[in-house]
């Protein structure tokens, strides 16, 4: 998956089954002042399926979003099939959790997340997250290419 260009939208995998969360993403994301194409899905099996399909056509997306509290397949298990599975991309997985505890800190970065987020209690506060994505993963990092 090529960097995207200035001008080009980032494809973000948003795995979050809170509409609520939802919303408040998407809105923090478009008030940091990218341009953003999101692909939601409410649960792991859901996000699994979406990067297979996409890894097959070599569509996937910039940055995966994670909740770790999912329906069906947890998000700790999402991360340890994204890194396990040769065929998908290796796509930055950025974990955005309510979860503040020692312990899924520790067990995302042991199952190779590349960041810890703990999502904000106050809504307000969701936007300086949309920033600081886009100031370091967008502006800043280089992303690797869709092919593994």
């Amino acid at each position: 998956m090529p960097q995207s260009s200035s001008n080009d939208p980032v494809s973000l995998l948003l795995v979050e089954d809170n509409p609520g969360d939802v919303r408040l993403i998407k809105e923090a994301f478009k008030s940091a002042g990218f341009a953003t194409t999101f692909h939601t899905v409410s649960d792991g099996d859901a996000a699994l399926e979406f990067l297979r399909e996409r890894a097959a056509t070599e569509i996937g997306p910039d940055l995966i979003l994670l909740d770790l509290n999912l329906p069906k397949t947890s998000g700790f298990e999402v991360l340890e099939g994204v890194r396990d599975d040769p065929k998908l991309p290796s796509v930055p997985v950025l974990v955005l959790t309510s979860s503040a505890a020692t312990e899924d800190v520790v067990k995302s970065y042991e199952l190779c997340a590349n960041a810890y987020l703990t999502k904000p209690t106050d809504p307000d506060e969701f936007a300086d997250i949309g920033r600081a994505v886009e100031a370091f993963w967008i502006d800043e990092a280089t992303l690797p290419p869709l092919s593994p």
